[in-house]
C-alpha cells in the first residue's frame, strides 16, 4: 500500500468508538491522525458509526463524511479494512460476511500478529450485562455519558479562558467512581476469560472509553480507548510490537510501545 510520504505505516491499526454521528465525535483529529498515519490492515473495532444517536437526531457534517471517505480511500490504496460492529454500530450485525466498498463486516476476529501470537478482536459489548440485559439502563448511561461531555464542554471553555489545560470529567469519574473503576476491572476480566476460552494469547476490544494495555493472567489485554475524549488508536509495528497511540491537537501525544509483557495501563 502507498500513502502520504509524510505517513508512518505500521502493520496493523486498530480504532474503535469514534461515534461518527455525534457532537462529541472527534473527527478532526482522527481525520489528521488517518493522514498521517497508515497500516497494511485497518480495524474498526465497533462503535464507528453512532445509530443509536442518529435515530433520535440526524447529525453528519462534512468533516464526519471526510473520515469515511479517508477510510475507504485507504482500502482502495491496498489496505484491507475489517469492521467489527459494536453495540451502537449494531445494525450493521445483519451484514456479517458481506464487504461493503471493500470493507469487511465480521463480528470477531483472530489477528495473528507478526510474531506469530494470535489475538481475539471484538468490540466488548457482548460482555457487557447492562447493554446485553437492560438495554434501557444502557441508553440512560448513554444520555448521562452525552450530559457529561456537554458539562465538560461548558468546564473546558471555562478553563482555556483561566490558561489551564484541558481537563476529562468523564475519565476522572472512571478513575475516582468506585463503580466505574469495579466495571473497568469486571471488564477486563471477562474480555481475559474470553480469550482464554479460545485458546489466544491476547484481547483487543473497545467499548468502555479506557485505553489499557496491559498483561493480566497470561493474556495481553488492549483497550483501543476512543475518539470522543482520549483519540487514542493501537499500533502494531512489523516485529509484532504494539503501540498505544494517545493523538491531539494533530499529533502524537504519547507513544508505547509494547509486546504480550507489557504491564503498564494508560488511562482514557
Amino acid at each position: 500500500m502507498t500513502g502520504d510520504s509524510t505517513s508512518k505505516k505500521y502493520r496493523s491499526l486498530f480504532l474503535s468508538d469514534v461515534h461518527l454521528g455525534t457532537r462529541g465525535c472527534q473527527a478532526d483529529l482522527l481525520l489528521d491522525f488517518l493522514k498521517q498515519n497508515d497500516a497494511d490492515t485497518v480495524y474498526l473495532v465497533g462503535d464507528i458509526i453512532d445509530g443509536w444517536r442518529l435515530k433520535r437526531s440526524w447529525y453528519w457534517p462534512q468533516l464526519h463524511n471526510d473520515v469515511v471517505q479517508k477510510l475507504l480511500r485507504k482500502g482502495r490504496k491496498g489496505a484491507r479494512i475489517v469492521y467489527i460492529p459494536g453495540n451502537h454500530d449494531e445494525f450493521l450485525r445483519d451484514f456479517f460476511g458481506i464487504h461493503f466498498g471493500g470493507v469487511e463486516v465480521v463480528d470477531q476476529f483472530i489477528h495473528e500478529g507478526a510474531n506469530g501470537k494470535k489475538y481475539l478482536v471484538i468490540h466488548g459489548d457482548q460482555f457487557d450485562v447492562v447493554v446485553r440485559h437492560a438495554k434501557w439502563l444502557a441508553f440512560f448511561g448513554d444520555w448521562a455519558y452525552v450530559s457529561a461531555l456537554n458539562l465538560n464542554t461548558v468546564l473546558n471553555y471555562c478553563r482555556r479562558k483561566l490558561g489551564l489545560t484541558y481537563w476529562s470529567l468523564s475519565a476522572w469519574a472512571k478513575l475516582k467512581v468506585k463503580n466505574a473503576v469495579n466495571f473497568i476491572g469486571k471488564f477486563e476480566e471477562t474480555l481475559v476469560s474470553e480469550a482464554q476460552r479460545q485458546k489466544v494469547d491476547g484481547v483487543i476490544c473497545g467499548h468502555i472509553h479506557h485505553a489499557a494495555d496491559h498483561e493480566t493472567n497470561g493474556i495481553h489485554y488492549i483497550n483501543t480507548g476512543d475518539w470522543v475524549e482520549s483519540c487514542t488508536a493501537v499500533a502494531e509495528n512489523f516485529d509484532g510490537t504494539f503501540e498505544l497511540i494517545h493523538w491531539g491537537d494533530g499529533k502524537r501525544v504519547e507513544s508505547e510501545p509494547s509486546d504480550e509483557s507489557s504491564d503498564g495501563q494508560v488511562a482514557a
